[in-house]
């Protein structure tokens, strides 16, 4: 006999499991199927996020730029480091080491929020105006019914057409995270969030990286103006980004050779020992068997309202394999927003409060619109930005590279967008985040007493800036 739930959550990624948490907290008896596991074939719940995505991406952007300041930086503040080593073996097994910190954290929250867990692929057998049959198949293979499913199965990289990803010479975002040795050339194709990142974690530990990015601007969903400061620190770094690429050819033996023609029209080719393929993701769809009871999908995407409702009564869907965003944040929203609708609740998710964050040094941030989108739409107004080389605390942190920008409406002062890019810019966005909540004006920000020195005071002072009353330059 099938086990029964009130929600069944397909997926155990950031969306799926703060779906389940919600879900149990407002009383629905809740579960979750999550097919990820480690190496041992123990589950590994997280999702693409936690175990090949988010954590360990940050981990190794973490762990690289402490290798490049004890080699580059830390001479400048009086610390002289002789005899530096890279122990690219120590590196990747503390990433795991976080990544299985943050797998187990999940399964404590399932256990403390009584969330039945269940270890396998999770796909509709049944669904109907009385509620859905999910087949899970895993070790123990088992049905449950459901009154409401939450479908969150996130999303997969995409693969160059004609060239499978084999995770040793032409790699994902997984392979990317695991490359034994460092490679002396390191080719990325794709300029995006993925292949900045990685891009930085591999030049920083020694490769020559080259960025090949088809589209003829650089970080085209950013504002201009900070992609292009963006741009000319990156290049200044090391990173060489070649826009406007068109690739004909990726050959692979026993390197990766990449035919292609530059933004002139020009033939060229380049040899590398590794391939990054990093040119979006695509909704993870496959095994669900959606067609078969009927789902709904638009482009690849299972098809949704504005409150994540599918076609079928009682099913949701959430995060990566819906429109908007491939952000995990927005998955979690998303998830929290769902259950409490399945609980008679009313939440809203604002997608235009949604952060942007990169995690490259200097990191790049932003909340709102851009100043390009605001003059396509004839919105009407006004900016104000601040450098952080006028910041006290970025000079003494030794990094003043960037700047905090700020857009607000011309005649209401209400704040319509912020960019950062500098130190911890994924930090100082979430004051911005709030501002635009709250429909803030600029002028709200700047009469906030920000504490001296801290970073923050040049969200203050970008803000002051809208009216040309920046106090510090």
């Amino acid at each position: 006999m099938a086990q029964s739930f009130d929600v069944v959550v397909i997926g155990g990624g950031p969306g799926g499991y703060i779906a389940a948490i919600r879900a149990a907290q407002l009383g629905l008896s809740t579960a979750c199927i999550d097919e990820w596991k480690t190496a041992e074939g123990k589950p590994a719940l997280g999702g693409t996020c936690t175990n090949i995505g988010c954590i360990p991406s940050k981990a190794l952007l973490q762990s690289s730029e402490n290798f490049e300041q004890a080699g580059h930086h830390f001479a400048d503040h009086g610390v002289r480091v002789k005899g530096l080593e890279l122990d690219l073996a120590q590196m990747l097994k503390r990433k795991d080491q976080v990544v299985k910190a943050s797998n187990d954290g999940v399964a404590y929250l399932f256990k403390k929020n009584k969330v039945a867990f269940f270890h396998g692929r999770g796909s509709f057998a049944k669904a109907g105006a009385e509620g859905c049959d999910i087949s899970v198949s895993g070790v123990q293979s088992e049905t449950l019914s459901a009154k409401h499913v939450i479908v969150a199965t996130g999303s997969v990289p995409r693969a160059l057409p004609g060239t499978a990803f084999d995770e040793k010479l032409v790699l994902s975002n997984d392979g990317a995270l695991a490359i034994p040795e460092v490679p002396k050339r390191l080719g990325i194709i794709g300029a995006g969030v993925i292949g900045l990142e990685m891009g930085s974690v591999w030049r920083r530990l020694g490769s020559e990286v080259t960025i090949l990015e088809a589209l003829p601007a650089f970080l085209g969903a950013a504002d201009e103006q900070i992609a292009k400061e963006a741009a000319k620190l990156f290049a200044k770094q090391g990173l060489k980004i070649q826009l406007g690429v068109k690739i004909s050819a990726v050959k692979a033996k026993k390197d990766v050779t990449v035919e292609y023609a530059d933004a002139e029209g020009k033939a060229q080719s380049a040899t590398f020992d590794k391939l990054i393929v990093s040119i979006g993701r695509v909704a993870n769809t496959q095994g669900l068997n959606g067609e078969g009871v009927g789902l709904k999908l638009d482009r690849g995407f299972v098809a949704v309202d504005e409150q994540c409702r599918t076609n079928l009564a009682g099913v949701w869907a959430i995060g990566d394999v819906v429109r908007g965003p491939m952000l995990a944040h927005k998955a979690e929203e998303e998830g929290v927003a769902v259950a409490e609708r399945i609980a008679g609740q009313h939440p809203h998710v604002d997608f235009n409060t949604i952060p942007w964050v990169i995690y490259t040094t200097p990191e790049i941030a932003w909340v709102g619109k851009t100043e390009q989108q605001l003059k396509a739409e004839g919105v009407a107004y006004r900016a104000g930005t601040f450098p952080f080389m006028a910041n006290a605390r970025a000079r003494a942190l030794g990094d003043t590279s960037g700047l905090v920008k700020f857009l607000a409406d011309a005649k209401t002062d209400t704040v319509l967008g912020v960019h950062i890019i500098g130190a911890f810019a994924s930090e100082l966005i979430a004051e911005a985040v709030v501002a635009m909540e709250f429909r803030a004006s600029s002028e709200d920000i700047g009469m906030i007493c920000h504490a001296h020195p801290s970073l923050s005071e040049a969200i203050k002072d970008a803000a002051l800036a809208v009216d040309k009353r920046a106090l510090n330059i």
